[in-house]
């Protein structure tokens, strides 16, 4: 149990990700929390590992309420992968190994000094795994440490991230999970400190979308696990169907040039739109009648709790119990089995040929996806500090 200090109204709160600037959901949850506690008065320090990728980086702006830090100044190399017995490693790949062992131990005093700056009742958030592998090396000076897992324990369990969570978090003061579905499968694999925390709602425009533009959106990076040529799939068999209505793709990545070259070969290039990185999601989320989040794993997904914030009706796979807290099936919108583009094309289909669907399901969305604003958020945040230091 960690020592109580009392009532406290202002914490220092570290917040520890791998990275403080790259686009992407975890940061872009880092910033909004770290924006949300600085206005309850709380000191937040934001902290990453190495910086991002020139190419994947966000723009934060200047002026924070709240400081940021990195401590590479570029990424260290990644070790070899290691085959049979360490002995077996060539010399040259020892001293790697050798080299980044000591820089992690580097970096990791730089954490212990920032710790140990910070004033009784302080809290360490670590939002990613990978960047616990530092703070397990550092001295948290007796303050609680909360480690979190961003994604689906689906998910999780197909990646090397799982077995690093079951060691890195196993001692965590708490470990949350997303959705209580997540936490129970976590405490299934025998964790005992598994709680869950939603995401926050990111925005609540005053204008909701009219949802009479002919244009289906989806937003998200063009990367594999995004599932967009699950969507392209889905698209090539109700385009000819609505020659009116264009599909709206937001977002820039590694996939975008086999996306297009498959756009072509489905024969649906003239009614698909490649949108690019936007800064204005409201305005392309105002445009459109119908989101569309074709994903092959999610956590609690941002971009489909800013769609239904502006009342449109989202269709998504069953990927995750995020999406499921998230979406009510056939209430606020409509969700087919994972990885069924046949399902899935139906689905928009429904959207697309309704109107007063649209509408309904739409509203009932900005109507649903309230429960998961900010203020519900930090104060269950608020609560779980003052129980770590019961």
């Amino acid at each position: 149990m960690i020592e109580a200090h009392g009532p406290m109204s202002v914490r220092d709160i570290f917040i520890v990700s791998n990275n403080v600037d790259e686009i992407g959901g975890v940061n872009s949850w880092v910033h909004q929390m770290a924006c949300l506690f600085s206005e309850q008065g709380h000191a937040v320090h934001v902290i990453g590992v190495v910086p991002a990728p020139e190419n994947q980086r966000a723009d934060r702006g200047e002026n924070l309420p709240y400081s940021t830090v990195t401590l590479y100044d570029v990424h260290p190399p990644a070790p070899a992968p290691q085959r049979g017995l360490v002995g077996g490693l060539d010399l040259g790949e020892r001293r790697r190994r050798a080299e980044r062992d000591a820089g992690m131990r580097e970096q990791s005093a730089k954490l212990t000094t920032l710790f140990r700056r910070a004033r009784p009742g302080a809290v360490i958030i670590v939002t990613q795994v990978w960047a616990m592998e530092w703070v397990a090396l550092s001295d948290t000076c007796g303050f609680p440490v909360i480690g979190m897992s961003h994604e689906s324990f689906k998910t999780c369990r197909k990646s090397s991230r799982f077995a690093r969570v079951k060691r890195f978090y196993a001692d965590v003061d708490r470990m949350l999970a997303l959705t209580r579905e997540d936490a129970d499968l976590w405490i299934g694999e025998g964790m005992n400190n598994v709680g869950c925390m939603p995401n926050p709602l990111p925005f609540f425009p005053e204008a909701p979308s009219q949802r009479t533009a002919r244009r289906v959106v989806s937003i998200g990076r063009l990367h594999e696990e995004k599932g967009v040529d699950l969507l392209l799939d889905s698209w090539a068999e109700i385009a000819p169907d609505h020659p009116s209505w264009t599909l709206a793709i937001y977002g820039a990545g590694p996939e975008e040039e086999p996306l297009k070259k498959q756009a072509a070969d489905l024969g649906i290039i003239d009614s698909v739109e490649w949108k690019g990185l936007t800064r204005d999601v409201l305005g392309a989320l105002h445009g459109s009648s119908v989101f569309a989040l074709p994903s092959r794993g999610e956590g609690f997904p941002l971009a489909l709790m800013e769609a239904m914030a502006t009342a449109l009706p989202c269709v998504a796979f069953d990927v995750s119990p995020g999406v499921r807290e998230i979406i009510t099936d056939g209430e606020s919108g409509l969700i087919a089995p994972e990885g069924n583009t046949r399902v899935f094309a139906r689905h928009l289909d429904r959207m697309i040929c309704d109107q007063d669907l649209r509408n309904r399901m739409g509203e009932q969305a900005r109507r649903d996806i309230q429960r998961f604003s900010p203020g519900e958020v930090v104060s269950r945040w608020e609560s779980l500090f003052s129980l770590l230091y019961r």
